[in-house]
Formats: structure tokens, sequence, C-alpha cells
């Protein structure tokens, strides 16, 4: 797939306000300096969509659940108790553990996880999955051009997950087994301070997108009702709530 070909049409289709989509997958290389992070790294993966590469590894993720969805690191054992009685996102830690054990996820291989914004990115040899940051007006477009061609009832779905499971894991767990899912995340309040506040994650497995970027120029994108869509998005016209 050529990737400046590809932004272009995204360009065109979503206009020139919405961020430029982030590829992520892992590396034997680093893509820039394995830097200190904050403790939870989503702040830091927004931060790509300004242009800046992110490089992730076992040494700086430091918060036990991004180590584990990240697959540089097992489940330490405090975070069942922890995401249930403290947090209370699951009702017991026993549901917590059954859910991880459900994502099997299985080490990762190579010892570093870039993410670079797409026009930054030299091709999609290694990637795990396209990242956007999306408003409801852009996740109306993602979702419209995902259903075009899969009728499957899952097509796009919303899973239970932390801000980095909902973006590294699932994507990364649905690429190795050449599925076709994409996946609305950052529902996680714990991480939600740290995107703005209109916006959530929609992840493209690269596998699905190599399908989906065939469909672009035929799905809803390039339509009359979206195209009034688009306007709003980039200011042309006004809000129609009355």
């Amino acid at each position: 797939m050529n990737i400046q070909k590809f932004l272009a049409k995204f360009r065109e289709a979503f206009g020139e306000r919405v961020p430029l989509p982030v590829v992520f997958g892992y590396s034997d290389t680093a893509a820039t300096e394995v830097r200190k992070i904050p403790r939870c790294m989503i702040g830091a993966i927004r931060r790509v969509c300004d242009g800046q590469p992110l490089t992730l590894s076992a040494g700086n993720v430091v918060c036990g659940g991004g180590g584990l969805y990240t697959a540089f690191a097992p489940c330490p054992d405090r975070v069942p108790a922890f995401v249930s009685e403290t947090e209370h996102y699951k009702q017991t830690p026993q549901q917590v553990k059954a859910y991880i054990d459900r994502l099997d996820i299985r080490p990762a291989e190579k010892p570093y996880l870039n993410f670079v914004r797409m026009d930054h990115a030299a091709n999609l040899d290694c990637a795990e999955g396209i990242l956007f940051f999306a408003t409801p007006d852009v996740l109306s477009g993602l979702c419209s051009w995902a259903f075009y061609d899969n009728d499957d009832d899952d097509a796009v779905c919303t899973r239970f997950g932390s801000g980095c499971c909902s973006i590294v894991t699932l994507a990364a767990g649905e690429n190795a087994r050449g599925g076709r899912r994409c996946f609305i995340g950052m529902l996680d309040p714990s991480a939600r301070p740290l995107v703005p506040a209109d916006e959530l994650t929609f992840t493209i497995p690269a596998c699905r997108l190599r399908e989906m970027a065939d469909t672009m120029e035929q799905s809803a994108l390039f339509q009359k009702a979206y195209s009034i869509v688009r306007k709003r998005i980039n200011g042309e016209i006004q809000n129609n709530r009355q």
C-alpha cells in the first residue's frame, strides 16, 4: 500500500483539521530515543499526532497494566484486585483475571514498540495497527467505512479494557489472526484526562487496513451525506443542532 496516496485520500475524505493516523508495531530497532514517560503512556501516544515518534520498551513502560497490554511483561499479581477493588471497573478480581486470560497475550518477540505518525512511516511492513484519534463526526466516517464491506455483527466493536489495551492489545491480537474487526477505544476513565475531551480512538488492524484502503473511495466517505459532516469537521458549516 502506498502510504502517501492513502494519506491524500484520507485528507480528501476528512479534511485538514483531523489528526493524521498513527502507525504502531514491534521492531528490533527503536524509532527514537527510548525516553522516560509518565506512568500512563496514553498522553505520550497522543502526542505522536504532533509528529514526534514514540518508542516503548520494557524499560520505559512502568505501569503494570501497560507492561501487560504492550506484551512486555506478565500481569502483576496486584492488577486484578486493583482494577476491581480500587478502580471498580469489574465486580470481582476473578472477573479481571478471566478477562486477561481470554486476551491470550503472547510475550513480545521484539524489544521495541514504535508509534509513528503515518506520514513519517516508510512502510507498514511491521505494523500491528493504525490508530486514529477521532471526534464523533470523524468516528462516524471511520465506522461507515469499516461497515462498507463487512457484514459481521462485530465489524466495529467496543470491548472492556484500559486505554492501552483498546489501542494495542486488541489490534495486535486481531492482526495476528488475520481478523477483520476494528476497535473503538479510550473509554477508560483513568486515561480519559490524557486525551482531548471530545476524542475516542479507532484502531484498524494492519491486515484489515490493506482491505479497507481499496474500498475507501467507494464507501460513504466520498458520498453526499458524509460530505456535509466533513464540512462541519472543518468549520465550513455551523453545527445544525436546534
